[in-house]
């Protein structure tokens, strides 16, 4: 079986990371406020901000 490529195994197990970050149980927990923003959508969008930069860490390093 051929395998792929560092790069493309690091950015799938990023993807799989990020299943579970944004499944219902852990997007759930966070309630209350903070600053005037449900602490819902600071999670989700710091979450998804975070797998982005993740991932153009990764896509930027594939020579190195």
């Amino acid at each position: 079986m051929k395998r792929g490529s560092p790069t493309r195994q690091r950015l799938t197990a990023l993807g799989l990371l990020g299943i579970p970050l944004l499944s219902y149980p852990l997007v759930g927990l966070p309630g209350g406020t903070l600053a005037d923003l449900p602490a819902i959508f600071l999670y989700l969008f710091g979450v998804w901000g975070g797998l982005i930069a993740l991932a153009a860490l990764v896509a930027e390093r594939r020579g190195k």
